[in-house]
């Protein structure tokens, strides 16, 4: 059944009943997403609510609300556990290795996009190709690179590492956005005295920010979480990031863990992530909806 209406114009604008076929489908929609909401929030706020909590009344009463709140769990986490050390690492490792790829990443999108030259389509598909290749298929190979390179338990091995991963996945995002750019810009600028350096700094890389952002935040929460790629390659507690420092936490202490402390550490690591998808989330659907309407 189709019915019509006038619009805010006075032109008629016709709108079809839902169908039982449509109902029953926003319904299951519905009831998938409450669910999946409620597989992901319960164990964050249990894993909150914990980090209040004495190892004793975390075994006592695992469920219910902490009788009396233990700050003091997250001041062990942060100095006795070394959270504050790891934390530290993960951002000087993690930003080191996001302001290099967006960088990388954005000039090879961009080269690849707008120029044609020999073997561009194949560097294209290589890239592409990067996506597919499982991690710890790599491992093995990688650890005896970086080795001979004398970069094992190292920063250095660890970004460069991280910027190898996170490359083709940036160049495939920011691709798109580039390809759909107007040429004429590029030819505004050209003929304003501009070079290749500055059009791609000032003019196109601005129009791609939606995109840049974008990418930003998936490689953001990609090389936070990041646990095989430090755990291969660095065996040094100096260098440890915050998924290393979390694992070793709980297997020195044996079987006298620190289960408030390190509910705490828990909560300390993805106290950032969900910073940065609160604050950024709005740009990230625009910036995804406008890459899938390009």
């Amino acid at each position: 059944m189709i019915r019509t209406s006038l619009g805010a114009s006075g032109i008629p604008i016709r709108r079809s009943k839902p169908t039982k076929g449509d109902k029953v489908f926003s319904a299951m929609s519905h009831i998938m997403l409450v669910t999946w909401t409620i597989i992901v929030v319960l164990p964050l706020m249990w894993t909150f609510v914990s980090s209040f909590k004495s190892t004793s009344e975390i075994f006592s009463s695992p469920f219910s609300w902490p009788r009396k709140p233990h700050w003091d769990n997250f001041s062990n986490a942060w100095s006795e556990a070394h959270i504050g050390d790891y934390f530290l690492n993960t951002i000087v490792v993690v930003f080191s290795a996001l302001a290099i790829v967006m960088i990388l990443g954005a000039m090879c999108s961009y080269v690849l996009a707008r120029y044609s030259f020999r073997g561009n389509k194949i560097i294209y598909m290589l890239m592409l190709a990067g996506n597919t290749f499982p991690i710890f298929l790599a491992v093995v190979p990688l650890f005896f690179t970086l080795k001979n390179l004398e970069l094992t338990n190292t920063v250095t091995g660890l970004v460069v590492t991280y910027v190898a991963f996170a490359l083709p996945f940036t160049v495939f995002f920011l691709y798109a956005f580039f390809k759909t750019l107007p040429f004429e810009v590029y030819e505004a600028a050209r003929i304003d005295g501009a070079g290749e350096w500055k059009i791609f700094f000032r003019v196109m890389l601005p129009m791609a920010k939606p995109g840049f952002a974008s990418v930003a935040i998936f490689n953001f929460l990609g090389l936070w979480n990041q646990y095989l790629i430090p755990i291969a390659i660095n065996s040094n507690e100096e260098n440890y990031v915050l998924s290393q420092g979390l694992a070793s936490f709980a297997t020195k202490m044996g079987y006298e863990v620190d289960f408030g402390a390190l509910f705490a550490s828990v909560t300390l690591t993805v106290i950032p992530v969900l910073v940065v998808y609160v604050i950024f989330q709005r740009q990230l659907h625009g910036s995804v909806s406008q890459g899938t309407m390009k």
